[in-house]
């Protein structure tokens, strides 16, 4: 069944909220000859008069007055879905983003978003590799590396490593030399640090930045994931170098101690990425707002903390 035109449809519907052609004109952002060309197609298709157009003011015949209260509705219920599709339902937000910083550092702050924002819903979708930022995927990201067109990119933080070690480990050499005493244990290498180089990458430029160099008889152990290898160091099975946002107060007061050496960047800065489409959604923006402060304690607070030295 052929359906009206849905310009026409537009158009009728303006012209009856308004009962004006040029004031539907001026809200449509077309001429008023236009308006009326298309409502006397609709007139034609329907084959009934929808406004009587005799004398001042304008108004409706009987039958567009059933008409308009039909199609208001469901032109308003179309707006409703494609504004939905587009932004998204308000309240509730997909966040997708790599695993490991939704388990160490997002997850123990979820109970100060929902205290600050009750109103959003938030679901998170954790991946191992780049999200693919799709509307199928999630409805924001944090990404290391956000699509060049057609998103909004907030940076966060940019990704440190430094070395830790279990406190039973860390006994054994906190009053022997450093670096010295690190080649006494295996290193915990994580290859997703730096994919495309040589294995053991982040101990080699770790070591450079230092001014020394890796020792040929150095242990190395090799983990695919920085939370396999900072669970390993948990259990004194070696050190490892790890991302500063992945220690979290339960990991220094309990479990894992920052070795007072030298950082290094890795190059790797993570964003919260989003639609344009769905910048002016507000849950979104107050999500990113959240976000960003997080990050701004994190490195006004927990670098600070770390440097207080291992007890």
């Amino acid at each position: 069944m052929k359906l009206p035109p849905l310009r026409a449809l537009q158009c009728f519907e303006a012209v009856a909220r308004f009962n004006s052609f040029s004031k539907a004109a001026d809200q449509l952002n077309i001429t008023q000859s236009a308006v009326s060309h298309q409502v006397r197609q609709l007139e034609e298709y329907l084959g009934e008069s929808m406004f009587n157009r005799k004398g001042r003011p304008l108004s409706m015949t009987d039958m567009g007055e059933r008409y308009y209260e039909e199609v208001s509705q469901s032109l308003a219920n179309i707006a409703t879905a494609s504004q939905q599709l587009r932004e998204g339902k308000s309240g509730k937000i997909r966040l997708a983003l790599y695993s490991s910083l939704a388990v160490k550092w997002l997850i123990p702050r979820l109970d100060n978003l929902r205290q600050q924002y009750p109103e959003i819903d938030l679901s998170l979708n954790m991946v191992a590799d780049e999200p693919d930022c799709s509307d199928q995927v999630a409805d924001c990201f944090i990404t290391v590396n956000p699509p060049k067109r057609n998103f909004v990119s907030q940076f966060l933080y940019a990704e440190r490593l430094y070395p830790v070690c279990g406190k039973k480990l860390w006994q054994q050499i906190q009053d022997q030399p450093l670096p010295d005493a690190l080649w006494q244990y295996p290193l915990l290498s994580v290859q997703s640090v730096y994919p495309d180089s040589a294995l053991g990458e982040d101990w080699q430029r770790w070591c450079e930045l230092g001014g020394f160099t890796l020792p040929k008889t150095a242990t190395v152990h090799y983990f695919s994931h920085m939370l396999m290898a900072a669970e390993a160091a948990r259990y004194d099975q070696g050190i490892t170098l790890l991302n500063h946002y992945l220690m979290n107060d339960q990991d220094r007061q309990h479990n894992l101690v920052r070795i007072p050496m030298h950082e290094i960047l890795t190059g790797d800065n993570f964003y919260f990425v989003y639609k344009k489409s769905r910048a002016k959604q507000t849950d979104i923006v107050k999500l990113g707002r959240w976000l960003k402060q997080q990050c701004y304690d994190q490195e006004a607070y927990g670098y600070d903390q770390d440097l207080d030295g291992p007890e």
